[in-house]
């Protein structure tokens, strides 16, 4: 087992990277032989974050009859103690690594909702130290960092994985992938998903005002793997998705909701090879409204496909395509965050919830009632991963981390692309490159994690 001393953990060590391919579709892939809590009765959790959406993580999962949440860490002592009030007998700590330093014998999984930036570091810690990953989206922040997940997991398979994907419990987001995989409305010609959410742009940016952080946020640890900055009220708690540093914009926070059913459905759409943006501006330090985005994938090796290159675009801000150019009939869209399908057959539409409609020559029928298909049963996907924790094969896990980085990768090409917008980008993920467009790799790609936060080395050694 890849053990880490404090002294060791404590400092940023390098990252030895390599090619690696991705790995096929493994919603239910089993978990090795030497999971560390197979037959467990009990499974202990430590959650990184205590409130937003760590909340509803930590509620999920302590209502699992034989999972129990140990330990909580948050940068902010208010959130932390209000959060310690509620779960009773807990260790808490302000620094998640001082818990993998002096207290990793006491939990067995991890639970982290956090900003984007800590996400690579913290899930790449905690698998390190044989620890089960339940791990928020976008599964990472950086374009690097998919290499280091999937790397990772490799070196330790014997361990349960789940991106917060919580959507794909919904019968018609399964019937979905089923109706597509199955070729069912022929070949597949080009797919569209858009949001509505606003929330992780600026409207019109402006410098907000430095001033000292708040007592309760311990400002440097908030920042993490971050260059030092100053701190602003508009940057914590919420608003960091709208900076560079910190958040993936609203594809970010969408992403694995609006693109999971085409990469389950297409396992041929392995990385895309090219992707152009078009916004109103492009900013240094934010995230800009309206970002128009398509992705090319190379698919000239598969039956499924009309065409040898398949597009997938991407809108925000309730930017929603144009229905009567997709064969849709309807007064109006049924969400405002939706995939659609365009086949050769017909055109699939699904809202995030899992409404599903296929419409063909102009003419509606619900997705449960295509033949072909079978209806099936909702599941509890917090309850799924502690099982799958627990030695379960057969739990539905949806999203493990094997997954989660093909589904990420699409979320956050076109948010990093964003910042270089009218410019078609070669992307060669292999190599970790825009092969036309050296500023793009320099700027888009990678960080310079800062000195002490850091991932941890990958492949066995400390």
């Amino acid at each position: 087992m890849l053990d880490l001393t404090r002294r060791d953990f404590m400092k940023t060590t390098g990252v030895a990277l390599g090619a690696a391919g991705l790995p096929a579709l493994s919603a239910n892939a089993a978990v090795a032989d030497n999971n560390p809590t197979a037959g467990k009765d009990e499974l202990r959790v430590f959650s990184i974050g205590a409130a937003g959406i760590a909340g509803l993580d930590i509620g999920q999962v302590k209502n699992h009859p034989k999972a129990r949440i140990v330990g909580l860490c948050d940068v902010d002592s208010q959130r932390l103690e209000a959060a310690k009030q509620k779960h009773g007998d807990v260790f808490t700590t302000t620094d998640y690594r001082t818990a993998f330093a002096d207290r990793k014998d006491e939990f067995d999984a991890v639970i982290v909702a956090t900003p984007d930036h800590h996400h690579a570091p913290m899930m790449l810690t905690a698998l390190a130290h044989n620890k089960h990953v339940y791990g928020q989206k976008p599964l990472v922040h950086q374009l690097e960092e998919l290499q280091m997940i999937e790397q990772m997991i490799a070196a330790k398979p014997h361990l349960a994985t789940q991106v917060g994907n919580q959507r794909m419990k919904e019968p018609g987001r399964r019937v979905a992938v089923e109706i597509l995989r199955k070729g069912l409305l022929g070949k597949a010609v080009e797919a569209y998903v858009w949001t509505g959410s606003r929330q992780g742009s600026f409207t019109k940016p402006s410098k907000p005002q430095q001033k000292d952080p708040p007592a309760h946020i311990d400002w440097d640890l908030w920042l993490g793997p971050c260059k030092m900055q100053p701190y602003t009220d508009n940057r914590a708690h919420y608003n960091w998705r709208k900076w560079w540093d910190h958040g993936s914009a609203a594809m970010g926070d969408w992403g694995v909701h609006l693109i999971d059913i085409i990469m389950y459905s297409y396992p041929e759409l392995t990385s895309p090879i090219s992707v152009i943006t078009n916004t109103p501006r492009a900013a240094d330090w934010y995230h800009t409204l309206h970002c128009h985005a398509s992705m090319a994938y190379d698919v000239s090796g598969s039956d499924k496909f009309v065409n040898p290159v398949f597009p997938i675009h991407y809108r925000d801000s309730s930017l929603a395509h144009n229905m009567r150019n997709l064969g849709v009939k309807a007064e109006k869209w049924n969400d405002s965050n939706m995939t659609v399908v365009a086949c050769e057959g017909g055109t699939l539409t699904l809202t995030a919830g899992g409404g599903i409609e296929v419409w063909r020559n102009g003419e509606m029928t619900k997705g449960w009632n295509v033949e072909g298909v079978t209806r099936p049963r909702p599941f509890n996907h917090w309850h799924a991963w502690v099982d799958k924790c627990l030695g379960d094969d057969n739990a539905p896990v949806w999203t493990p981390f094997a997954d989660g980085v093909r589904i990420t990768e699409a979320a956050i090409l076109p948010v990093k692309a964003s910042r270089f917008p009218g410019k078609e980008l070669l992307w060669d993920r292999k190599n970790l490159t825009f092969t036309n467009h050296q500023e793009a790799t320099d700027k888009a790609v990678r960080r310079q994690y800062r000195d002490g936060f850091g991932p941890p080395n990958i492949g066995g050694n400390a």
